[in-house]
């Protein structure tokens, strides 16, 4: 077995372990909807957001959240930068989902890491 079956089999095995870490979600992202695919959503925090000189909008938050799946998960694509991507809840596909869009997107060996943004009241 080589070092890239090895972590290929852990990805599932070990980081995305449900019983671990993940959580079954549904994704939805480019037009596709991914059902109860194993996902680990951390950080989910809110911050008070920059303001522009010129922006008189009170209330609002950013909201930053970092999203680890695999690739495979998403049928093989990566999100891009400034693309919609919406999370679910709760696991059969109900629930309320949450929309962000991709801060930053990197694939390493088969797993995304995925920085959310999001604005809030």
């Amino acid at each position: 077995m080589s070092f890239k079956d090895m972590v290929a089999a852990d990805i599932h095995g070990v980081f995305l372990n449900l019983d671990e870490f993940a959580e079954k979600r549904t994704v939805e992202y480019d037009g596709e909807r991914y059902e109860d695919i194993p996902i680990v959503l951390s950080g989910l925090k809110e911050k008070d957001r920059r303001q522009l000189v010129s922006d008189h909008v009170q209330g609002l938050y950013l909201v930053s959240a970092v999203l680890h799946c695999a690739i495979s998960d998403l049928g093989g694509k990566q999100p891009e930068k400034g693309m919609r991507i919406r999370i679910n809840d709760e696991e059969g596909g109900g629930g309320f989902f949450r929309e962000f869009y991709v801060a930053s997107s990197v694939c390493e060996m088969g797993m995304l890491r995925v920085e959310l943004e999001a604005i809030d009241e």
